[in-house]
């Protein structure tokens, strides 16, 4: 028999026998459903047929299942309710922020925005099942091309064929350096003062480690000056209150960071400051495109108390 061409019961079918089923009464279950009762018959008849088993014994005075039909209509029933989840998930998908976002983030922002894009989230679209993933920006990129992630809160730009960047907003780089350091706390510093510091860095796969490094060749810097290194922000600025060197830290952290000790001063370079901008990426023609696009707009208002200068909220997200 080729099973790929038998005939199926239509959904219609199953719906009068489900009724038939609860009700064992034709005329009760047609009401119930909203079909005549000669439709009703009709359709339990075909579905006997199409599956070839008796499913009801009909006698003059009631309606009874048959062992058969009394095992087939608790399929019957949880198909039914299994096209009822998936209409009802079908209607929730339709409906804008509801269903699960995955949202990828660096791990040079995750500790300083989180807090923000969670209470939005929160507060603004209760029904958005948010999934953060804190991934290295190589990482988050593979994800968000393979479909493994929706959105991305990153450094820009990254300059991926088919992924389309929402910029936020921009951020100056601010140096941190120990107690005591000639550079400590100073305003108006020269890129050029990078040059001979013990610059700390990030460790290899850090989008700010890239950063801070393109800063130091802007400031005529060529050569490798990093020889120690830390795999988060927090260990580096261990490190520079320890007396190791220097860092540079983007302005959403100083505050968070530079609390983790006494032995700390932030300095802020001369205008223009280097800086990042940070933007949401995701895939072009993405099918949520204008729910992105919305997203974008709200997190800038909300990141406004933020030392940052936003930027984008002309653009239109197709």
């Amino acid at each position: 028999m080729n099973v790929g061409r038998q005939k199926q019961p239509s959904l219609a079918q199953l719906r009068a026998f489900a009724a038939v089923a609860e009700h064992l009464h034709f005329r009760d279950a047609a009401a119930a459903i909203g079909m005549s009762q000669p439709a009703l018959s009709g359709a339990v008849s075909a579905l006997e047929e199409t599956l070839g088993v008796t499913l009801l014994e009909r006698t003059t005075r009631k309606v009874l299942l048959s062992p058969a039909g009394a095992r087939l209509a608790v399929r019957a029933k949880a198909v039914l309710e299994e096209v009822g989840a998936l209409m009802a998930e079908a209607e929730a998908v339709r409906a804008p922020f509801t269903g699960v976002l995955r949202l990828g983030v660096i791990p040079t922002v995750a500790p300083y925005l989180l807090p923000t894009v969670l209470d939005l989230v929160h507060d603004r679209y209760p029904h958005l099942d948010l999934q953060v993933h804190e991934e290295k920006t190589a990482d988050l990129v593979e994800g968000l091309t393979t479909g493994r992630l929706d959105l991305l809160l990153l450094a820009v730009p990254l300059g991926v064929p088919g992924v389309v960047e929402i910029p936020l907003f921009d951020e100056d780089f601010v140096l941190v350096t120990p107690l005591g350091h000639p550079l400590g706390g100073r305003e108006g510093i020269t890129r050029e003062r990078l040059l001979g510091l013990d610059l700390l860095l990030l460790d290899e796969g850090h989008c700010l480690r890239d950063q801070a490094l393109d800063v130091c060749r802007e400031a005529g810097r060529a050569d490798a000056p990093v020889t120690t290194t830390a795999a988060g922000l927090p260990t580096l600025v261990q490190l520079v209150a320890g007396g190791l060197g220097v860092t540079l830290l983007p302005r959403t952290a100083v505050k968070v960071e530079t609390s983790r000790s006494t032995q700390l001063l932030a300095g802020y370079f001369a205008e223009p400051a280097p800086s990042r901008r940070v933007a949401l990426a995701m895939r072009t023609g993405a099918v949520r495109a204008a729910e992105y696009g919305e997203l974008a707009g709200a997190l800038r208002e909300a990141l406004r108390p933020l030392p940052v200068r936003l930027v984008g909220g002309s653009e239109t997200v197709a």
